[in-house]
Order: C-alpha cells, then sequence, then structure tokens
C-alpha cells in the first residue's frame, strides 16, 4: 500500500509541475500580448485557457481517488490538500491570464508607451513571474523560507495597483479620449494584483504541507481543528 500511494504522490506533483508550467506560459504570454498588442499571443492564452480547464479537473479527479482508494495521514494528507488548494489557485491564475488576453482582443490601438512605464506595467508582469517561480521552487525544494519570501513579494503588487487609478485620473485630464481603454486598463492591473493574492496563497499552502503551520487567520483557529474539517471534507460531514 505504501508504495502504490508514493507512486500516485509522484504522479499527482508532476502533473501539478505541468499546470504550473502551462499557466506561467499563460501570465507571460498575457504579458507580452499587452506590452506589444501581440493579438496573436493573446488569441494564443484565451485558446490554451480549455487546457488549464481540463488540466484542473483531471488533477481534482486524481486527489480525489487518492483519498478515496488510499486514506492518506499526515504529511501524505498535507501534501494531497495542498496540491489541491493549489491547482485551484493555479485555474484562478489562468482566468487572469485570459481576461488580459481579451483586453488585448479588444484594445483598439498599441497602449502609450510613457504611460505604461508610469504605471510600471512590466514590474507587474515581472514581478507575479518571479513570484510563480519563487513558488515554485519552495515547492521542489519543500524549502518553507522561501515560500515565505514570496509573501512579502506581494506587497510590490499591491502598491504598484494602489497607485494605477490617480496615474490614470492625472493621464485622462490631458487625454479624454482614453476613457474606455483607460478603464480597461485599471482591470489588468487588478487582475495581476489578485493574480498575487493566489501565489500567496499557494506559498501558504506550501508551508503548511512543510511545517503543518497555518497561516491564515492566524491566532483565531486551532491548527488541529483544521486539519480535522479538511480531512472531513471529503467525507461529506
Amino acid at each position: 500500500m505504501v508504495e502504490f500511494i508514493e507512486s500516485k504522490l509522484v504522479r499527482l506533483r508532476k502533473e501539478v509541475d505541468e499546470m504550473w508550467e502551462l499557466v506561467r506560459t499563460q501570465i507571460d504570454k498575457s504579458g507580452n500580448a499587452v506590452q506589444n498588442l501581440n493579438r496573436e499571443d493573446a488569441q494564443t492564452v484565451i485558446v490554451r485557457e480549455k487546457h488549464v480547464n481540463a488540466f484542473e479537473l483531471k488533477i481534482d479527479s486524481d486527489i480525489e481517488d487518492i483519498i478515496a482508494l488510499y486514506s492518506p495521514v499526515a504529511v501524505d494528507l498535507r501534501l494531497v490538500l495542498a496540491m489541491l488548494k493549489i491547482n485551484s489557485n493555479l485555474e484562478r491564475i489562468g482566468d487572469f491570464a485570459e481576461g488580459i488576453a481579451r483586453f488585448v482582443i479588444h484594445c483598439p490601438e498599441p497602449l502609450n508607451e510613457a504611460l505604461m512605464e508610469r504605471l510600471q506595467l512590466k514590474t507587474m508582469f515581472m514581478t507575479v513571474l518571479d513570484m510563480l517561480d519563487m513558488a515554485k521552487r519552495a515547492l521542489d525544494e519543500e524549502n518553507p523560507d522561501l515560500a515565505t519570501s514570496v509573501l512579502a513579494k506581494d506587497n510590490l503588487l499591491d502598491d504598484i495597483n494602489s497607485a494605477v487609478t490617480p496615474i490614470l485620473a492625472d493621464y485622462l485630464g490631458e487625454h479624454p479620449d482614453d476613457r474606455l481603454t483607460c478603464l480597461n486598463l485599471v482591470s489588468v492591473f487588478r487582475k495581476l494584483e489578485r493574480a498575487g493574492d493566489h501565489i500567496t496563497n499557494m506559498a501558504e499552502e506550501i508551508i503548511f504541507f512543510v511545517n503543518a503551520k497555518v497561516f491564515k487567520h492566524q491566532g483565531n483557529t486551532d491548527e488541529h481543528y483544521i486539519l480535522f474539517a479538511q480531512k472531513n471534507i471529503f467525507k461529506g460531514e
């Protein structure tokens, strides 16, 4: 039984690796699409979103099978639960990439380069990609310290996103005809900020998997009760 579950867990981690790489590529391509008004890349992202969704369902199904057939406990259970939540967060990040790609498809003309530099759009995309890479390394190396460092990077995304509205308000004072583009551009930054939140969620799950340390709702919930509740979700209790 132990050998069977170990092989299933190895396969599960491989599937999550592939899902992770697919979603990272989606974010990368959507970034290139926005910065260069590359509608071909944008269309590729939109088409590949179906693969992201299918992958999420496949991983969810495999996790359900592992829990139903092998009843994992301790660190194996924490790994399975972490993979379940990471899978869900990756799918949401894929949704954000698709939304950004759709902005590109409907954008009438290239974005003002000086404005994009002021808004730090490139930095926003690079930070999201860096966070994805750091979180992935943290999972591969089972390194909670590296996962913790991901949490700090999210502050930069929050700061950039907070500055977007006043910068665009100033820009619209001189370019009132760009109202619709600027309004939609706000949603691009919001999606990237939310992507950062989901990567933060994944980093927290990695920390929990490795250290059995719960970051969410710290001080408000007993850790052992959380693990008990997570186990019983799959029993319908």
